[in-house]
């Protein structure tokens, strides 16, 4: 039998997937990317997008397209039965400053977003083998040999240096390795979720502007929400513990139409269901991500209650942490000691944000007056971070008690370029590559390795930039900032040699 080759083989194409596949699209990393379902995700799941997933859109190219079909999240409108109570912001803006350009969460539908990521996948190059199942891998010192079955029965072989399990909260991988999904059940009561059409005589009072929610409705919470680019709504209601998921999952048109007169005493009618799932809230982590040539991440990783908007958001991250440090053994001999990095960073955060979405979720179920509390900047995800990295080095002194730290989020600032034009950091980090920010007006002797692209932000005339509204001093004060790929902070100094004694880490 013919064994095809890849460098990388991911399996699973949820927006985790697709990230890693696109970071090292854009690397020149040969990949497989296989996908057992006949498209990409078909319902809206998980909508919200945190302010630092927009920055990692920004960097991978797909910003511009998903701020044209997303909104800002809408202000809650609390119901009493058909009548309107109150009106709310439900999430908080990031503080607003040069470092943080994109301040508010977003809304689009789960598959528009694995949509988009998909078109600029293809855009790079690459695409998605769907209908296209893992059966069974093997692993040895070198890599993996796994078994692919396509649609129409065939079997395929195929060789990888290294196999990335993305393949959701019941990865087949990750049941084949054997490693354990422990966690903690938030609650037993079922939870449906549906994208639905809606008509009646009410109708026009589910506006688009608001997100609706009966916080004490009969049988439990319930929300209608337009979603984004579509004419269908979202539909979330909460059952009692005795309820059969059985039932939930077999929902018919008219079921939900009995459903919505229940919950809210409006004159609605379901014509249409397009998707509907049900969960009941957990939290669940493999104790290590890395396993010898096997990698996980996303929900095979961690799995979270949808509160708080964290899990989508975590889960894409993990494969834009991993995607330079594939690049990096694959193609610059780093060892392979570099993907244990990912395991260390990724797991700490994965965990913090299972606390965090676990914290919401009880919030919520305590309830108040409008049901859903209101989601604080602690959710936006930008002060998550690596300072207890073994990839942070910060060799300054007596820095500042609030100064940016070598492993903190690498923080936007517009300068000026020669011609006058504003430059912004992320335009200057915006690729591959990792980033040497000069802050300094001395003369040095800047790096040598290609994959360093070195900014010096000064006064001098041997500047790049010219720090015009004192953006950058203000968010990194002076001296040496090595940015890595994915926008964190790898190292802080005064001594431009110490960036020699750094690549050793990730490069031979």
């Amino acid at each position: 039998m013919h064994t095809a080759h890849a460098e990388v083989l991911i399996v699973g194409s949820g927006p985790t997937g697709l990230v890693l596949a696109i970071d090292l699209a854009r690397r020149g990393i040969p990949h497989r990317l296989v996908e057992r379902s006949e498209r990409g995700f078909p319902g809206s799941r998980g909508t919200g997008i945190q302010p630092r997933t927009l920055e990692v859109f920004d960097d991978l190219g797909l910003l511009p397209a998903f701020m044209a079909e997303s909104r800002l999240i809408p202000k809650a409108q609390a119901w009493e039965g058909p009548e309107r109570v109150r009106v709310w912001d439900f999430v908080e803006s990031a503080d607003a400053s040069p470092g943080v350009p994109y301040p508010d969460p977003r809304m689009l539908p789960q598959w528009r977003t694995v949509e988009l990521l998909v078109e600029r996948l293809e855009e790079l190059g690459g695409h998605v083998d769907f209908r296209t199942e893992l059966t069974d891998f093997a692993q040895d010192p070198d890599g993996v040999t796994a078994t692919l079955r396509h649609a129409d029965g065939t079997v395929e072989t195929v060789r990888a240096g290294w196999l990335v399990a993305a393949d959701g909260g019941r990865s087949t991988v990750r049941k084949a390795l054997g490693v354990p999904f422990t966690g903690e059940e938030l609650t037993v009561q079922p939870v449906l979720i549906a994208d639905v059409l809606l008509a009646g005589d009410d109708r026009a009072e589910i506006d688009s502007d608001h997100w609706h929610m009966w916080p004490r409705a009969e049988g439990g919470l319930f929300t209608l929400r337009s979603l984004e680019g579509s004419d269908a709504l979202q539909l979330m209601a909460a059952f009692d513990a005795t309820v059969e998921p059985d039932r939930l999952r077999d929902v018919s048109a008219e079921d939900l139409t009995r459903l919505v007169a229940t919950r809210t005493g409006m004159r609605l009618t379901v014509t249409e269901v397009r998707w509907v799932s049900d969960f009941r809230a957990r939290t669940a982590m493999a104790e290590r991500f890395r396993h010898g040539r096997v990698i996980l991440a996303g929900d095979a990783a961690h799995v979270h209650p949808p509160n708080g908007g964290q899990g989508l958001n975590t889960s894409l991250q993990d494969g834009y942490n991993l995607g330079w440090k594939l690049a990096a053994v694959l193609r610059r001999g780093a060892p392979d000691a570099l993907l244990d990095s990912y395991d260390a960073e990724r797991t700490r955060v994965a965990a913090g944000v299972l606390g965090l979405a676990a914290s919401v979720h009880r919030a919520d179920r305590a309830g108040g007056r409008d049901g859903l509390q209101r989601r604080g900047k602690e959710t936006h995800q930008l002060t998550l971070g690596y300072r207890d990295s073994a990839l942070s080095r910060d060799l300054r002194h007596d820095v500042p008690e609030d100064a940016l730290r070598a492993g903190d989020r690498a923080p936007d600032a517009t300068c000026m370029d020669a011609s006058g034009s504003p430059v912004r950091f992320f335009d200057v980090f915006r690729g591959p590559h990792f980033t040497l920010l000069a802050l300094t007006d001395e003369e040095f002797t800047a790096p040598a390795e290609d994959w360093i692209r070195t900014c010096r932000v000064g006064g001098g005339a041997s500047a790049d930039l010219r720090d015009a509204h004192g953006h950058a001093k203000s968010g990194y004060g002076s001296g040496f900032f090595l940015v890595r790929p994915d926008g964190y902070v790898a190292l802080a100094t005064d001594d431009v040699a110490d960036v020699a004694e750094y690549v050793k880490l990730v490069a031979a």
